[in-house]
Parts: C-alpha cells; sequence; structure tokens
C-alpha cells in the first residue's frame, strides 16, 4: 500500500490565513473594546483617578459622583476628519480638600464638569479642550496671621518640562461662589461670580458708570457741589482738548496732503473725553505708566461676567459689585483685560472702569477712578496711604500705574475733586520702595474755602466731627483742639507733597488771601517747611517739625509775621481805616504733647511782635484809656489821627504759660503798658492794662483796665479799686471846695515816652526756644527806663524820615527782610530787624 503524498507549502496561502486570522482578532478587539466602552461602568476607575490627581496636586481630590466617558461626532470638523469621534468626560460631586487648619473642609468643589477631547492632537502631544463647562463651583480662600494659606499646592518635583500642551479654548459656568478669610488683612468677604449672558462694550460701561458716580458725589458732597465737579471736570476736558487741537489739526493737514484724510469729528465733550480714554486703555495705551502698547484691536473690550461681593476688610463693612472680562482673556497678555468695580467701604465709595494689561502678571493698570468719602484720612483703613482729616470730597480723574516687584508706581493724574466747599486738583504718585513708600504730587485749590482746613487739626464744629466718624468731643470751653495726631500712621508712609490755595474764601472779615505748603512726612517725623499765608497785605509764615516717631510728640516751631498793614486786618473797623503802620513778628517755640491743646499747655520759647511807626485813630487810644471827655469830644466833632511811635511785645513761654517781658504801646498822645501772664494751659488770661497820658489833660477818668476769664469767655473792665480811689478823693475834696473836685481829674503829663529804640534793640535779637520737653530759662526783663533819653533823641531825629505813603519810618522799619527770606526751624530765621 502505498503513503499518501504530502501537500506542498503554498507561502501565499498561509500568510493570507494568518492575515485573516488577525484582523478577526483586531475586529474582535475593536468590538469588544466598544462594547467595553459602551458597556463599562466608569465609577470603578475613579479610585484610580482620584489616586493619581491627589499625588499630582498634593492636596486630597475626589470625585464623590459619577465618572462618565461619552463618544460624538466633533463640531465643525468636516471630511475624514469628521468621523474621528471625540470622548466626552463629565463628572459630578468633585471636590478638593482643604489642609487640616482651615476653618473650611473644602478648598473647592463642583457639582458638575464636562469637558471634550480633540483626538488627533494627542498624537502631536497637544491636549486640545474646546471648552470646559463647570456647574456651580465654590473656592475657599484661607490665610492665618503666620501667613499659612490653603491657595499653595505641594506639588511633585519635576524631571524636566512637559511635553505636553493644554490648549484650552473656553470656560463656561453660570454662577459661581468665592469666600475669602484672610486674617493677615483681617478680611472676610464673600464674592458671588455669574455670566453676563452677552458681552457688553467698556465704552457703555463708562458712561452708566460715569453717571452712577456723580449722583454718588450730589450724595455726599450735595447736588450744588456734584455740579461744580462736573462743571470742573468739563473745564479740564475742554481745556485738554483745546491743547490737543493744534496737534490734531497739523496731523490732519498731513494725512489731507497724502490722501489719508479722514472723517473730521467735532471737538469731545467731557463725557465724549471719558470714552476717549477708555477706547485708549482698549488699544493698550497705557497713558503715562510707561507700558509698551499693546496691539490696538479692532474693537473694544467686553464685559462677560458680573460679580457681587460682601463682607468686611479689617473693620470695615464692604459691600459691591462690577464686571470682568472673559476668563480666557486672562491669558493674552496683548489683549487689555476689562475691569469695572463700584464698591463702598464704610463711607469711602470707590468706583473705576479700565483696563489691566497682561492681569496674570499684573503688568499694567490703566482706569478711570471716582472716590468720594467723608474724610480723606479713611483712604488709611482701605489703602494705607496717610492723609490728613478733611471734610466730606469726592474725585475723579485717571489712575494709571506699572506693577513691580517691590517697585511699583502708581498715578493718579490731573483729577479734579471737592473738599467740602473747596476745589482740589493736581496729580499724585505713589512709589512702593523700601522701607517705606513714598507718596508725592502737587495740589492746587483755586477756590480754597478756608474753613475746610479746620478738619485738619481738629477745629471744626462738633457736628462735623461726627458726620466724619471723630468721637474726640471738644470741650465747650476749650479754644484750642484737642483732637490728638494719629502719629500712629505716620511711620506707614513718607510723603513730599506741595499744596496751593490761589484765592481763600473766609467768613467774616478774617484777612486771609492765599496759602502754600510744603508737608514734608519721613520716618513718622512730619515737617511744613513752609506753611505760609498771605495775611493783610503780608505773609505768615511758618516752619513746623512734628516728630511723632516716639511719645510723646516732639514739636519745634518758628514763625514770620511779615508787613501785616493794620488798615487790613481790622477791615470792618472803621477806626482802623486810616491805620497805615505794619506788623511784623517773631516767634520760636518747643513743646511736646499728642494734640494741639496739649503742644500749647507744654510751649516753651519766646514770641516777639512789633508796629513800625505809622498812624491810628486818635478815638481809638481814647477809647482804650477811657478818657471820656475826649470819647465824647471826638463823636461829636470828628476824628483825627495820632502817630504810632512804637509798639512792642515780647512774650516769653514757659511750659504754657506766656509772660509779657514787654507790652507796650507808644503813640503822640499816651503810653498803655500791659502785663500779667496768658496761660494756655487752661487758656484763661490775667492782664492789666496801664495808660499813662502825654500832655495836661483835664476831666479824665483814665484808670488801669483789666483782661480776665478765659479764650471762650473773657472779661474786660476797669479797675474799681483804682477808679474808687480817684472817685472818693473827688468827693473828699468837693466838701472842701468844689473847684478842688477837679484836681483828681486832672492828668498832668510826665513827659517819658516809651524808649522805642530800646525796644527795637530788644526786637533785633532772635526769638529763641530751648529742645522740646525742656523748661525755658528765665530771661530778665529789658531796663527801658535808662534808655528814655536816647529814645527821645531818636525819636526827634526820625521827624524827617519819612516812610511809604509819608508815613514816619524809622531806621529798623527801612532795613525790614523781605518776607522772601527763609530758613528752616533748625538753621533760624532772619531777624525781625537789621542794624539802627
Amino acid at each position: 500500500m502505498t503513503s499518501p503524498q504530502p501537500k506542498p507549502f503554498n507561502l501565499g496561502r498561509t500568510l493570507a490565513r494568518i492575515i485573516a486570522w488577525l484582523v478577526a482578532v483586531v475586529v474582535v478587539l475593536v468590538a469588544v473594546l466598544v462594547v467595553f466602552i459602551l458597556t463599562f461602568d466608569w465609577n470603578h476607575a475613579k479610585p484610580y483617578v482620584n489616586e493619581k490627581v491627589t499625588e499630582a496636586i498634593g492636596r486630597p481630590f475626589a470625585i464623590e459622583g459619577d465618572l462618565k466617558v461619552g463618544w460624538q461626532r466633533p463640531p465643525g470638523e468636516t471630511g475624514w476628519r469628521a468621523w474621528v469621534p471625540w470622548p466626552r468626560f463629565s463628572a459630578t460631586q468633585i471636590a478638593i480638600a482643604n489642609p487640616d487648619w482651615t476653618k473650611s473642609p473644602h478648598f473647592a468643589t463642583l457639582d458638575a464638569i464636562d469637558f471634550e477631547v480633540a483626538v488627533l492632537p494627542l498624537l502631536a502631544h497637544d491636549i486640545v479642550i474646546p471648552a470646559i463647562n463647570l456647574v456651580n463651583p465654590s473656592i475657599d480662600v484661607e490665610r492665618l496671621v503666620d501667613g499659612r494659606n490653603n491657595w499653595t499646592f505641594k506639588l511633585p518635583a519635576s524631571s524636566g518640562p512637559s511635553t505636553w500642551r493644554l490648549d484650552l479654548h473656553d470656560i463656561t459656568f453660570s454662577s459661581g461662589n468665592i469666600a475669602v478669610s484672610d486674617q493677615q488683612t483681617k478680611t472676610d468677604v464673600k464674592i458671588a461670580v455669574s455670566l453676563l449672558g452677552q458681552g457688553i462694550p467698556i465704552g457703555k460701561v463708562m458712561e452708566e458708570q460715569e453717571a452712577a458716580s456723580r449722583e454718588g458725589s450730589a450724595q455726599v458732597i450735595g447736588r450744588a457741589g456734584a455740579n461744580r465737579l462736573t462743571q470742573q471736570v468739563n473745564k479740564q476736558a475742554s481745556e485738554a482738548a483745546a491743547a490737543s487741537a493744534p496737534s490734531a489739526t497739523s496731523e490732519a493737514s498731513a494725512a489731507a496732503a497724502s490722501g489719508k484724510a479722514g472723517v473730521t469729528s467735532a471737538p469731545a465733550t467731557g463725557s465724549q473725553t471719558l470714552a476717549a480714554r477708555s477706547a485708549n486703555s482698549a488699544s493698550g495705551v497705557i497713558a503715562g505708566s510707561g507700558a509698551a502698547p499693546a496691539q490696538p484691536l479692532t474693537q473694544e473690550p467686553f464685559y462677560a461676567i458680573g460679580w457681587t461681593i460682601k463682607g468686611t476688610y479689617g473693620k470695615t463693612a464692604l459691600a459691591g459689585s462690577g464686571k470682568l472680562g472673559g476668563v480666557l482673556a486672562l491669558q493674552d497678555a496683548k489683549r487689555p483685560f476689562p475691569i469695572q468695580a463700584d464698591m463702598r467701604a464704610g463711607d469711602l465709595h470707590i468706583a473705576l472702569v479700565g483696563t489691566l494689561t497682561d492681569p496674570t502678571h499684573l503688568a499694567a493698570v490703566d482706569l478711570r477712578l471716582w472716590l468720594q468719602g467723608q474724610s480723606l484720612a479713611h483712604l488709611y483703613n482701605l489703602t494705607g496711604v496717610t492723609l490728613p482729616e478733611t471734610p466730606p470730597y469726592a474725585t475723579e480723574g485717571h489712575f494709571v500705574g506699572n506693577f513691580r516687584r517691590g517697585a511699583s508706581v502708581f498715578r493718579y493724574e490731573n483729577f479734579t475733586g471737592r473738599v467740602g466747599g473747596s476745589d482740589l486738583n493736581g496729580t499724585v504718585v505713589y512709589q512702593q520702595r523700601t522701607p517705606r513708600p513714598l507718596l508725592s504730587g502737587e495740589l492746587v485749590s483755586n477756590l480754597l474755602q478756608f474753613s475746610d482746613l479746620a478738619p485738619i487739626i481738629g477745629a471744626d464744629s462738633t457736628a462735623s466731627k461726627a458726620k466724619r466718624g471723630d468721637t474726640v468731643a471738644q470741650p465747650a470751653d476749650r479754644v484750642i483742639p484737642v483732637e490728638p495726631f494719629r502719629t500712629d500712621r505716620w511711620s506707614a508712609i513718607d510723603a513730599d507733597v506741595k499744596f496751593t490755595g490761589r484765592r481763600i474764601i473766609k467768613q467774616g472779615s478774617l484777612p486771609v488771601q492765599d496759602l502754600y505748603a510744603h508737608v514734608m512726612l519721613t520716618n513718622g517725623v512730619l515737617v511744613l517747611d513752609p506753611l505760609q499765608f498771605g495775611v493783610a497785605g503780608g505773609t505768615l509764615g511758618t516752619r513746623v517739625s512734628l516728630d511723632g516717631s516716639g511719645a510723646p510728640l516732639k514739636a519745634r516751631g518758628t514763625l514770620e509775621a511779615r508787613h501785616l498793614k493794620l488798615k487790613q486786618l481790622f477791615p470792618n473797623f472803621k477806626t482802623m481805616q486810616s491805620a497805615l503802620g505794619e506788623i511784623n513778628g517773631d516767634a520760636s517755640l518747643t513743646a511736646t504733647g499728642n494734640s494741639p491743646a496739649a503742644l500749647a499747655s507744654t510751649s516753651n520759647g519766646e514770641v516777639k511782635l512789633l508796629v513800625t511807626q505809622g498812624t491810628i485813630s486818635r478815638l481809638l487810644m481814647e477809647a482804650a484809656g477811657l478818657n471820656v471827655a475826649n470819647v465824647v469830644y471826638e463823636k461829636l466833632f470828628g476824628t483825627r489821627d495820632v502817630n504810632i511811635n512804637c509798639a512792642a511785645a515780647d512774650f516769653v513761654a514757659t511750659n504754657g504759660v506766656l509772660d509779657p517781658r514787654v507790652f507796650a504801646l507808644d503813640t503822640d498822645d499816651a503810653v498803655i503798658n500791659i502785663d500779667g501772664p496768658i496761660d494756655l494751659r487752661d487758656e484763661s488770661m490775667n492782664m492789666k492794662v496801664h495808660p499813662h497820658t502825654k500832655g495836661f489833660r483835664i476831666f479824665t477818668l483814665r484808670s488801669p483796665l483789666y483782661v480776665r476769664g478765659t479764650f471762650k469767655n473773657p472779661h474786660v473792665g476797669v479797675d474799681a479799686t483804682a477808679l474808687a480811689l480817684r472817685g472818693g478823693a473827688m468827693i473828699g475834696l468837693g466838701l472842701i471846695n468844689p473847684f478842688a473836685a477837679l484836681i483828681p481829674l486832672i492828668a498832668p503829663s510826665n513827659n517819658k515816652p516809651l524808649p522805642c529804640d530800646a525796644l527795637f534793640a530788644q526786637m533785633r535779637e532772635h526769638p529763641v526756644a530751648p529742645p522740646p520737653g525742656q523748661k525755658m530759662r528765665a530771661l530778665p526783663k529789658p531796663d527801658l527806663a535808662s534808655a528814655g533819653a536816647g529814645a527821645s533823641a531818636a525819636a526827634a531825629t526820625d521827624k524827617g524820615n519819612k516812610g511809604e505813603g509819608g508815613v514816619k519810618a524809622s531806621p529798623a522799619t527801612r532795613d525790614a527782610p523781605s518776607p522772601a527770606s527763609t530758613a528752616t526751624p533748625t538753621q533760624g530765621q532772619q531777624p525781625l530787624y537789621k542794624g539802627s
């Protein structure tokens, strides 16, 4: 029997069978995988996903709801790409835990999240997610006093840069919540965010905020003040437009010549100017910030997210609302990110509209900023900037700046505002630096209400103090303010600010015309060098140093009064309108204490005052001396002027008590001496006025006067004892001889004028003061009696010397220094008079 022959090996058929089997296996595997994907319960993978995410972020992560994966055709794709399905992932009840020291157990929670992933880009290590949808996101932000915070995650160390790149196109959500608890800044607020539904252009938001802020200004400074503020803004806008008109005209002409001229536009109004500024912001131009402009946009930015906030900052209630650009706009450093806010913090109302450049790195800011409140000092609680107490205010201006680590610079430029009844304009600059930031700038008030300066030293009314929240009540019987200086704030910032009040509006007859102050604050030491007023045709300049770096405050100051006209000092006093003399004075004082009243009650130093030769109504002199007959005569037959030879006051201050070394007035008709202390500690006076006649007078009741009581309630009267003695003598003599009764009413002349040259010599000595806290040394009173003869001779010599306006001028008057001469308190001042 023959065995069967083996079949020959067919390679092609064998390979075909193998390939067929492989294809069959692949098809089966794909089918099984599809069935697995479609039927697999992805909740079984949650432990693995939770574990991997927890390892990645260093914080417990959990998907507590369902985890699902679905497939769908990619939206917007065409051709064969449309047949490659994209996976869609979704999860519910997601939570990221907080550290164990926080109040809230979770850092973030989500009711649900879902997103799609493009498949083909994964081949190039690109994770492309068209959109992520979040449902009710909630974030808790906490920080302790020691600096620990819950937003810093302990990420695992990376061996190198990742080869994967995330490309996220959009994030959508309907609403969300953020809670912030910061123990360092004492902030406890809750923020709610939501989508606006449709984009709102920045120009529209600017117009709405402008209207709302000006209505808010009317509530703070009154409707009239708000109207004046609007007029100021419009005037400023018109001036700015006029200033830029020539350059704009030349540019338009050049464009027309090149065939590129556009449509001619009308001049911008105030509102249009604001809109133009917002357009500049939209195009990435950060005016005055020094930042490089971004590429112009084809359209202005839009707001996409709305937010509200409520809670406390420090101990101040905080509430407000605002708008932001889209979330993904944060990723585009070249596109200005729009922001808007309208917030209230206590009595402070702050509103802003504008843009941030590269907001993730805070490169620059360009905003229109409105501020309103009861006192500028209240800005300290929100900004840390030390400002003085003021009446209610409202301002608006352009806020620009650059953010740099440790060296940020911000400018509130060309702002205009109302503070009480005064206008305020200028530019201030805030520079972040070490060890303290610096606030500098120049401010101008064209019309300054003098009463608006009172809150700075606590001299405003009780109602005004209550309105700005001051709880320190001024005693009813005291004039000098007792409100303490807030020296604890002086070390928070340095300052170099110049202020000019071009025209002062005052109540009554206060003869103040203008004001200039240069305020410097360095390491808790406040210096005003100078604080200068235009008064009665002259100047009143003060240089003050207040060292608040320790307790108690140490003060040192000087004062110069130059060329104050007597006529202008008393504009409503008819008898003074013929007075042509001038007042000059110097003072040097030191003190310790944390309020104006405390400083006054501890003051030590000298105060000197001199009236140069001039004229004054005889009626005033006779009335002051109680020469009844002459008063009646002048009332019936008119007045005539008498010459002032000199008038001088030289006080020594010792622990708050002013004692006159010299206090006298010399005229052709009388010499008047005044003695007795002025006590600044309790604001009391106990002074006597001694008139001495020159020449033979009949029927005189000239006798000493007294000035007693307090600054608040002074009492002026006749020394009854001296008058009674003179009257008693008249009655006694009248019983003997009726004509003899006239003898006590006759005042013979002693013909001893006041030694003016001796007084001038005393005034040449510059006033001195001991260091703060030290008692003034005792100074002897000048011996003026021995100088009488020389004074008379000097007075006779000066008869031919005529000053300005034909008034006799002493050599001292001719050599008086100009009010422009200045010196710091430590350097000393020029003396009142040089030479003789």
